[in-house]
């Protein structure tokens, strides 16, 4: 919305109106500066709110129910066979998608923030140019630039709309429910999606180039999960990529190369989840005195601060983990820097979480990144097959994990698979966070029975033995 006459000049422009963009242009309105905001999207929300986590997390929802209720089972409770109403459940999650992006739009406006619709590109170090938008353009003092990401296509696979082979927009678009479906990429989006049209029926057949699934996450975590898609999908090949994907009348005819070769499977449907790319090149960024890193990410310090003095990068366009809460730390710290306020991106711990059931969340170092780092680490493991509340809710695959210094017992790292592993997290985050020991989760009274205790008692065999479980001594080191 844009409020009174538009401005030919800001304080600060942020280009993007994703979590990080908008939390950045928040947070330097609410810091007293005159604030614009451009975003070519009708609606704000960036591809997080509007073609990602949330109608992902929306759709994961409705497939958690599903196979909660065919699961039930086992517990003495029978439910008939669902009916899908396609249009109903896409009508469910666009509403929670319109809600949400029309929130931020009023604490747009609520905040006095400017939104100009258009695409910018940048016109040198103090103006950018608009296209399809009411402005020519606008003059900054400084820029933020929060132009996020977009998927990554296969090489020598071209997308067309309405197309049987999609992206992660495309897939979530739910235009029907495949009977065959091929998912290639084992990261969390093509684990996240095939997951969802999985319960939903679909036949699922996913290719991964690597070894494992998610291969840059705990291995030991992401084993409970591998064993469940493995039950729940077709076939998961793994060291094996796709040589050829071609659309004829009947599906898409698709080649895999790898531990075997299969010359011709047709599919109804493709999902290319293979990882993403930043937006950068389309910023005229030659314009200006920016520099942009080997892999077109923007090369920025602590403050988010590029090599021009007067832009500033954060998100996914700014490398590292390409994460939603990630953008919106360094956006108000690069708000905060713009005011002349003492800030820095500094994190000790980001979380990470896979919304796949079992969940896999992770934060602070890993375990194969301190025997890569040659680091030693004390690896403290609770399984949940003796907690009662795991147990209670048929969900004893779960394991907690906590890595500490073998010498101070300071918590390096945490991680979960299992139920409810996003929520558990945040408590991790804080203790590496914080410096905080292994004692102090151990000392810290969890209520019982909950999952979250899972946390305390593995922490608990750093200086003795947890209640209910009898951990191997001295305890896991790798040196």
């Amino acid at each position: 919305m844009v409020m009174g006459e538009l401005p030919v000049h800001t304080e600060v422009l942020v280009i993007g109106g994703g979590p990080g963009g908008y939390a950045a242009a928040f947070r330097a309105a609410d810091l007293g500066l005159d604030t614009t905001l451009v975003e070519a999207d009708p609606q704000l929300g960036g591809v997080c709110l509007l073609r990602g986590c949330i109608p992902s997390k929306a759709l994961l929802s409705l497939a958690d129910l599903l196979q909660r209720t065919r699961g039930a089972e086992r517990m003495g409770i029978r439910f008939g066979e669902p009916e899908v109403d396609l249009e109903g459940v896409r009508a469910w999650k666009q509403g929670v998608v319109d809600r949400l992006s029309a929130g931020v739009a009023r604490l747009c406006e609520r905040r006095g923030v400017q939104w100009v619709k258009g695409y910018a590109r940048f016109d040198g170090s103090g103006k950018v140019r608009l296209q399809h938008s009411d402005l020519a353009g606008i003059n900054f003092k400084h820029a933020i630039i929060a132009t996020g990401s977009r998927p990554k296509p296969l090489p020598g696979v071209a997308l067309r709309r309405g197309g049987r082979i999609m992206d992660s927009t495309g897939a979530l678009a739910l235009a029907d429910i495949p009977t065959r479906l091929l998912v290639v990429g084992g990261g969390y989006v093509g684990l996240e999606m095939g997951s969802v049209y999985a319960a939903l029926g679909s036949r699922v057949t996913l290719v991964q180039r690597h070894e494992r699934l998610l291969p840059s996450a705990d291995a030991e975590l992401v084993a409970p999960l591998a064993r469940r898609l493995e039950g729940q999908f077709e076939a998961i090949h793994y060291n094996t990529r796709v040589h050829h994907l071609e659309e004829r009348g009947d599906g898409v005819h698709a080649g895999f190369e790898g531990e075997g070769r299969i010359d011709d499977v047709v599919f109804d449907r493709v999902l290319v989840a293979t990882g993403r790319q930043v937006n950068s090149d389309d910023l005229n960024l030659e314009s200006t005195r920016v520099q942009c890193n080997p892999d077109g990410s923007v090369a920025v310090d602590a403050q988010r601060r590029t090599t021009d003095p007067s832009i500033y990068a954060i998100g996914d366009v700014a490398g590292g983990l390409l994460l939603a809460h990630k953008a919106m730390a360094e956006g108000k710290v690069a708000a905060e820097a713009i005011a002349g306020r003492p800030s820095a991106f500094e994190p000790q711990a980001i979380p990470a979480v896979v919304y796949t059931d079992p969940q896999v969340a992770w934060c602070g170092l890993t375990e194969q990144e301190a025997r890569a780092a040659g680091r030693p680490v004390r690896v403290l493991r609770l399984p949940w097959r003796v907690s009662g509340r795991a147990l209670t809710m048929d969900a004893a695959e779960g394991l907690t994990k906590v890595l500490a210094d073998p010498e101070s017992g300071r918590v390096l790292g945490v991680g979960v698979v299992g139920r409810d592993a996003e929520s558990l997290i945040a408590e991790g985050a804080l203790a590496v966070e914080m410096g905080a020991l292994a004692t102090d989760l151990a000392l810290t009274i969890h209520p019982h029975p909950t999952l979250s205790e899972t946390l305390s008692e593995a922490a608990e065999s750093f200086d003795g033995q947890p209640t209910h479980y009898l951990a191997q001594r001295p305890g896991d080191a790798h040196r």
